[in-house]
């Protein structure tokens, strides 16, 4: 799961640039397709990458304002990107039963 959070990541972050730079288009050149056309794309990536944060929030053991601070890093140009670098190359080992 966590690949799959990795590449849904990457993806979300990459979508949203270029949805950042279509918007800019659309202001100056007065050209709403690429918008219209990505940002359903981005949507879905950013729904994907929100609800796979949450899903390997308990195999990472992350708490309440790690969870939170991944989700926000969505939002922010680049963030993605740093969350994605920060992740770990494997995953952790579950904890032994008690």
């Amino acid at each position: 799961m966590l690949r799959w959070f990795r590449v849904v990541a990457l993806a979300e972050a990459v979508s949203y640039l270029v949805l950042l730079a279509a918007a800019v288009a659309k202001r100056a050149l007065d050209a709403p397709g690429p918008v219209e056309a990505l940002g359903p794309v981005h949507g879905v990536l950013f729904l994907a990458y929100v609800g796979l944060a949450f899903a390997v929030r308990p195999v990472l053991r992350w708490n309440v304002l790690t969870t939170g601070a991944v989700i926000v890093a969505a939002v922010i140009p680049f963030g993605a990107f740093v969350v994605e670098r920060r992740l770990p190359d494997t995953e952790p080992e579950p904890e032994p039963a008690s």
